[in-house]
C-alpha cells in the first residue's frame, strides 16, 4: 500500500518531496534494537551528568517516536525493555534519581505503544502486589518531576490487581502488633486510587484505570462498590467546573464512573445505573463549560445506556458478508453467496419481547445533544455513542433513533449539529444499524454535508463538516454491498471528485480523494474510478491550483461529471468569500468550456449574466470574472472552426456582457470597497472581450472602457495597499488588449486620434504629484502595442528617461515602472540599425536607453521602509538584460564597448552587494548575458575569463542567495582590472555590512584573494590603488564611507595590505 502511495503521488505530479514522505513513514522493523539496549545499560552511569542524562533521553525519545505510526513493531522487544528497566528499578543499587530516569523510559514506551497493550507485560503475581504498593505510598504526589514513576506505579498495581486471590489473604503478611492500626491492602489500594482521582497530572488517567480493574474484582466489589460510588457521586455533587481544583476532581471521578460502567458486569451495575444517571442529571455535566468534563458526561452516560440494555447484537442489523477474510475469500472461490452472520447471542425468540427501561430515553437525548456540543471531542464520543446504544434497540426504536439523526441536517441547526450528524451516520452506517431501506433518505443530506459551507462574518465554517460527509462516504463503502448504493453512485461519486477538487480545504479534499479510491477499491462502480483515482490522488489534491485547472479538466473529460462540476462552480465557487477560490473558479470554467461549449453558451452564460448585476458583491464579481473567461474560451473554440464568436453565444448574451460596464456606472458602483473588486473584475471583462474580438467597433462602450481603464490608473492612490498591484496589473492588461483590438483601422496602424490622446494623456500623468499615478501611466506607456508607439517613441523615451532621473525620495516606485516600461517600449518597438528614432531603437537613441537604466542601478534610496532603491536596481537590472538580448538578436553593432563595459561592471558590482535577492537577480542576469549565444553579447571585458570563472556548467548549479557559494566566485573578478573598482566598491558593503552571514564568506573569499596576491606587489600595489580610489569616490557617502572603514580595519588587523600601506 505504501508503495502504491509513493507511485500514484509522482503520477499524480506530486513529486519527489511526497515520494521522500511515503517512503520514510513506512518502517520495515524496530532496527534500533542493539541501541536501545546499550542506551539502557548505559543509564546507570549517565544519569550522574545532567547532560549525559539529557542527551540519552532526547536520543530515546527519538528513536521512539519514529515508531509512532506503526507501534506494533515494536511488539518482539517490549518484553526485554521491560525486563532491563525493571531490573534497574528493582534493584537496591539504584539511587531513586535512576529509579525515576527507568520509570521515565517506561512511560516513552508505552505512550507509543499505548498503555493497554504494554501493561499487560508488567509482572503480576502474588509477590508483586506489596512492593508495588509500598513504591507507590512513598511517592509525593506533588512533585512535577517524577510523575511518570506515579503514573507507571499505577498502571502495574493495576495489573497486581488482576490476581486471582482473595487479597484478605495477603493481609496475614503484615506484622501484627496491637500498638499499631493495621490496615487492610484492599483499603490501601483504595486510597491510592482515589488520592490519585484528584491529582493534577496524568497519574489520574491511570488511576481510572486502577479503579476500573480493583474495583470490579470480586472480592472488592462484594465489600466497597456501592462504598465507592457513593464517594465518586457524592465527589460529583459537592465539586465544582467553575475552579480549576473542581474541574480536575470531577474529571477523575466522571473517569473512574466511565471505566467502572464499562469493565464490569452488568448484572453488578444495573442497580447503580439509575441513580448515577439521575446524579448527572442534577449536576448538568452536558451544561459545563469544560468540555473535557462535557466528553466525559457523555461517555459515561453511553456506558450507562448500555447498562440499562441487555448485551445482544440486534438481529435485524445489515450485514456486508462475514467479518472473516478467510471466509470471505473460500465463499469467493467456491462461488457461493455469503450470508449474514447471526450472532451466537441470539436466541430465537423475537427479540421484540423484551421491555426497554425508561432512562433508555433520556440516555438517547443526552447523547442526540452531545451530537450538537461545540466541541468535536464531544460530539465523536456522542456519535460512537449512539451507535453502541442503538445497536442493542429493537428495530422500531433503532428507526426512530436515525431519524432523530437525521434532524441534525436542518438547515437551522448550526455547523456543529451537521457535523455530530454525519458522525452518527457514519457509526450507524459502519456497525451495519442504517438499514438500506433508509439510504433514500440518507444520501441527499450526505451530498448536502459534502459542499455545507456556512459564510461567518469574513470567512466560513464547515470544513469540519465536509471532512465528517467524506468519512461517511467512507464507510458507507465499506458497509454495503454494491447493488444496495447502485441507485446513489453517481451522485456519490460527482459529489466526492467535486469536494476532492474544488474545496477549499486541503484536509477535505484528502478525505475525499480517500473516499473515493475507497468507494472505488470495495464497491467497484464508480465511473472510471481507476483513471480518477490515479489523476486526484493523495498527493495531486494537495495543491489547489492543480486541482482547480489541470485535474478538473481530465475529470471533467468523462462526461458523467462535466456538468456537475461546472454547476458546482457557477452555484458556489463564483460567489465563495475568498477572492482566490473565485478566480480560481472562473479560470476552471475557462478551461472546462470546451468540453460542454453548448451548455456553457446557452445555459451557464445566461445564468451568469443576472448575477453579475446582482446585489451581492462576491456573486457580482466572480460572475463577471466567469463571463469573461467563458466567453474568450468560446471565443477560441469558434476561431478554431474559422467561426465569429457571435455564433456561439446568443445576441442577449452578447449586449448583456456589453451592458455591465454601463449599468455599474449608473448605480455609482466603481466607487469605494465594492470598487476594488469591481474594476479589476471589469478590466478582466475588457480584456477578453477584446480578445474574443467582439463586433464593438465605434460603439459608446468602448469609450466607456477607457475611461474604466484611465480612471483606475488615476485614482491608485485611493485604492487599499492590499489589492492596489492586482488592479494595476488588470488595467495595463485590458489597456493592451483594447489597444489591439479597437484602436488598429487598419493592420499595423493606429487611430492617430487615440495614439496621439493616450500618449499625450500617460506622458502627462509621468509629471503628475501622485506617485501611483505616475506608476500607472508608466506600465500604460510599456503595454502600448507597437502601432500605438511608431512615431511616438522619442516622445515616450522621452518621458520615461525624465522619470528615471528624479530622484526623489517619494517617487521611487514611479522610477521602478519606467524603467520597467522603458524595456518593454524598447522590445515592443523593435531594433532596426538604419531605423528613425521616432520608430525603433537605432543608434540615434540606444545610448540614452542605456544610460538612463544604468543610472537607476545606481539608485541607493532611503527611507523608512529600507533600501527601496534595490526595487528600482532589480527593475533597471531586468530591462538592461531584455534590451540587450533585443539589440543583440537585431542590431549586434549598436552595443559600443562603453555600453557593454558599463553594463556589466554594474552588474558585477550589484552581485558583490549584502541583500540576497538583488545579489542574487544580478548574478543570475550576470550570467546570463555572458553565456548568450543566440548571438553572444559583443566587447563583454574579459570573456574568457569570465567563462573560466562561470563555467556553462556549474553556472546553473550556483545559488547567489547563499554567500557561501556567491562571494567565492564574485572575489575572483578582483583579479580583472576592468570589473576590480565595481566589484570592490560591492564587496565593501558586504564586508562592512551587518549581516553575520553576508560578513563571514564575504570577508573570507576576500581576504582569500588577498592571501593570493600577497607575493606578487604588482597585484597587491594596483588593489590598493582601487582601494583608495573607492574612498576618495565616496568619502561624503554614508553607505560606502562606513562600511569601508570596517572593512580596512579587518583588512589591517590581518596584515592583508600592511605591505603596500
Amino acid at each position: 500500500m505504501a508503495q502504491t502511495d509513493m507511485d500514484s503521488g509522482e503520477d499524480g505530479g506530486g513529486g519527489g518531496e511526497p515520494e521522500v514522505i511515503a517512503k520514510t513513514s513506512v518502517l520495515g522493523g524496530f532496527t534500533e534494537s542493539t541501541e536501545i539496549r546499550a542506551l539502557i545499560s548505559s543509564l546507570p552511569v549517565v544519569h550522574e551528568n545532567i547532560v549525559t542524562l539529557e542527551s540519552a533521553i532526547e536520543r530515546f525519545l527519538v528513536i521512539m517516536d519514529r515508531y509512532q505510526e506503526q507501534p506494533h513493531l515494536l511488539d518482539p522487544h517490549l518484553e526485554w525493555m521491560l525486563n532491563l528497566l525493571l531490573e534497574l528499578i528493582r534493584s537496591e543499587q539504584s539511587p531513586p534519581l535512576l529509579v525515576h530516569l527507568g520509570f521515565k523510559f517506561l512511560y516513552i514506551i508505552s505512550k507509543v505503544r499505548g498503555y493497554k497493550i504494554f501493561m499487560q507485560l508488567f509482572p503480576h503475581e502474588v509477590a508483586d502486589v506489596q512492593p508495588v504498593l509500598d513504591l507507590l505510598c512513598r511517592q509525593d504526589p506533588r512533585d512535577p518531576e517524577t510523575w511518570e514513576t506515579r503514573y507507571m506505579l499505577l498502571l502495574w498495581l493495576s495489573m497486581t490487581c488482576l490476581i486471582p486471590f482473595d487479597l484478605s489473604r495477603l493481609d496475614g503478611h503484615l506484622t501484627s502488633d496491637p500498638s499499631q492500626t493495621r490496615e487492610p491492602i484492599m483499603d490501601r489500594i483504595l486510597a491510592i486510587a482515589k488520592s490519585y482521582l484528584m491529582v493534577t497530572d496524568k497519574s489520574r488517567d491511570a488511576a481510572s484505570v486502577l479503579v476500573s480493574k480493583f474495583v470490579t474484582r470480586p472480592d472488592v466489589k462484594l465489600k466497597r462498590l456501592g462504598d465507592f460510588l457513593d464517594w465518586s457521586l457524592t465527589t460529583i455533587s459537592q465539586a465544582s467546573d467553575q475552579t480549576m481544583g473542581g474541574t480536575v476532581i470531577l474529571d477523575g471521578a466522571l473517569q473512574s464512573l466511565a471505566q467502572l460502567f464499562k469493565h464490569g458486569k452488568r448484572d453488578d451495575f444495573l442497580q447503580y445505573a439509575p441513580v448515577v444517571l439521575q446524579c448527572l442529571d442534577q449536576c448538568h455535566v452536558a451544561e459545563s463549560s469544560q468540555a473535557t468534563l462535557r466528553k466525559l458526561g457523555v461517555k459515561l452516560v453511553q456506558r450507562l445506556g448500555l447498562t440499562f440494555l441487555k448485551p445482544r447484537l440486534a438481529k435485524w442489523r445489515y450485514q456486508r458478508g462475514s467479518r472473516s477474510l478467510a471466509a470471505n475469500l473460500s465463499l469467493s472461490q467456491s462461488g457461493s453467496t455469503v450470508q449474514a452472520v447471526s450472532p451466537d447471542m441470539e436466541t430465537q425468540s423475537q427479540e421484540e419481547d423484551y421491555d426497554i427501561p425508561e432512562e433508555v430515553e433520556n440516555v438517547i437525548e443526552q447523547l442526540l445533544g452531545g451530537l450538537k456540543d461545540k466541541e468535536t471531542i464531544v460530539r465523536w464520543s456522542a456519535a460512537k455513542g449512539i451507535g453502541r446504544v442503538t445497536g442493542r434497540l429493537p428495530r422500531e426504536l433503532a428507526d426512530e433513533v436515525v431519524g432523530s439523526v437525521l434532524d441534525c441536517f436542518s438547515f437551522q441547526e448550526t455547523d456543529n449539529a451537521w457535523h455530530g450528524g454525519c458522525l452518527a451516520l457514519a457509526e450507524l452506517g459502519r456497525r451495519g444499524l442504517l438499514v438500506p431501506s433508509r439510504l433514500p433518505d440518507v444520501v441527499p443530506l450526505i451530498l448536502k454535508a459534502l459542499v455545507y459551507d456556512e459564510k461567518r462574518g469574513a470567512c466560513s465554517v464547515g470544513s469540519n463538516v465536509r471532512d465528517a460527509a467524506c468519512y461517511v462516504c467512507w464507510a458507507f463503502a465499506r458497509a454495503y454491498e454494491p447493488t444496495e448504493l447502485k441507485p446513489f453512485v453517481t451522485q456519490i461519486a460527482c459529489a466526492l471528485v467535486i469536494t476532492a477538487v474544488f474545496d477549499r480545504n486541503i484536509n477535505c479534499r484528502r478525505a475525499a480523494s480517500a473516499a473515493f479510491q475507497e468507494n472505488v477499491g470495495r464497491q467497484g462502480t464508480f465511473p472510471y474510478g481507476i483513471d480518477i483515482v490515479v489523476a486526484a490522488d493523495y498527493f495531486a489534491v494537495g495543491n489547489l491550483n492543480n486541482c482547480y485547472l489541470s485535474i478538473s479538466v481530465y475529470i471533467a473529460s468523462f462526461p458523467e461529471y462535466t456538468r456537475p462540476m461546472i454547476d458546482h462552480l457557477v452555484a458556489m465557487k463564483i460567489n465563495h468569500w475568498d477572492g482566490v477560490i473565485r478566480q480560481l473558479a472562473t479560470k476552471a470554467l475557462h478551461n472546462l468550456t470546451p468540453q460542454a461549449p453548448d451548455y456553457m453558451a446557452t445555459t451557464v452564460m445566461p445564468q451568469l449574466l443576472p448575477i453579475a448585476l446582482g446585489i451581492d458583491l462576491h456573486s457580482r464579481h466572480g460572475a463577471i470574472l466567469a463571463s469573461a473567461e467563458i466567453s474568450h474560451a468560446l471565443y477560441k473554440l469558434a476561431n478554431q472552426n474559422n467561426r465569429p464568436v457571435t455564433e456561439l453565444i446568443s445576441s442577449d448574451c452578447v449586449d448583456g456582457l456589453k451592458s455591465i460596464h454601463q449599468r455599474l456606472f449608473d448605480r455609482k458602483q466603481y466607487r469605494g470597497f465594492g470598487g476594488e473588486l469591481m474594476r479589476p473584475a471589469v478590466c478582466s471583462l475588457i480584456e477578453n472581450m477584446s480578445l474574443s474580438k467582439m463586433p464593438f467597433k465605434d460603439d459608446p462602450v468602448i469609450t466607456g472602457w477607457q475611461w474604466l481603464i484611465d480612471d483606475t490608473l488615476k485614482s491608485l492612490h485611493l485604492i487599499s495597499p492590499g489589492p492596489r498591484d492586482g488592479i494595476k496589473e488588470a488595467a495595463v492588461s485590458a489597456l493592451a488588449a483594447l489597444c489591439e483590438q479597437y484602436y488598429q483601422p487598419q493592420p499595423g496602424m493606429a487611430d492617430p486620434q487615440m495614439q496621439e490622446v493616450l500618449v499625450s494623456q500617460y506622458i502627462a500623468g509621468l509629471k503628475s504629484t501622485e506617485v501611483l499615478t505616475r506608476c500607472g501611466s508608466a506600465l500604460a506607456l510599456g503595454s502600448l502595442p507597437r502601432f500605438m508607439i511608431h512615431g511616438k517613441l522619442h516622445q515616450i523615451l522621452s518621458g520615461l528617461q525624465q522619470s528615471c532621473s528624479q530622484r526623489e525620495v517619494c517617487f521611487t516606485e514611479a522610477r521602478r515602472d519606467a524603467a520597467k516600461a522603458m524595456a518593454q517600449v524598447c522590445v515592443t518597438s523593435g531594433v532596426s540599425a538604419q531605423g528613425g528614432s521616432d520608430s525603433v531603437v537605432c543608434e540615434g537613441n540606444v545610448s540614452a536607453v542605456y544610460g538612463a537604466l544604468l543610472d537607476c542601478m545606481t539608485d541607493y534610496t532611503l527611507d523608512s521602509r529600507g533600501d527601496v532603491g534595490a526595487w528600482v536596481r532589480e527593475a533597471a537590472m531586468t530591462s538592461l538584460m531584455e534590451v540587450t538580448l533585443c539589440v543583440v538578436g537585431t542590431a549586434p553593432q549598436l552595443l559600443s564597448p562603453d555600453l557593454v563595459n558599463g553594463m556589466m561592471c554594474s552588474l558585477a558590482q550589484q552581485s558583490a552587494e549584502k541583500i540576497d535577492r538583488y545579489r542574487a537577480h544580478a548574478g543570475s542576469v550576470f550570467v546570463r548575458l555572458l553565456h548568450s549565444n543566440n548571438p553572444a553579447v559583443p566587447h563583454i571585458p574579459h570573456r574568457e575569463e569570465l567563462l573560466a570563472i562561470f563555467p556553462t556548467e556549474g553556472a546553473e548549479g550556483l545559488n547567489w542567495n547563499a554567500p557561501s557559494q556567491a562571494f567565492p566566485h564574485i572575489t575572483q573578478l578582483l583579479r580583472l582590472p576592468q570589473y576590480q573598482y565595481h566589484t570592490l566598491l560591492g564587496l565593501t558593503v558586504s564586508v562592512g555590512g551587518l549581516t553575520e552571514s553576508t560578513v563571514r564568506f564575504s570577508s573570507q573569499s576576500l581576504f582569500d584573494h588577498l592571501m593570493l596576491i600577497q607575493q606578487d606587489a604588482a597585484a597587491l600595489g594596483q588593489f590598493s590603488e582601487t582601494l583608495l580610489h573607492v574612498f576618495r569616490d565616496n568619502l561624503r557617502n554614508d553607505r560606502v564611507s562606513i562600511p569601508f572603514l570596517k572593512m580596512l580595519d579587518q583588512m589591517l588587523a590581518r596584515a592583508c595590505v600592511c605591505v603596500s600601506v
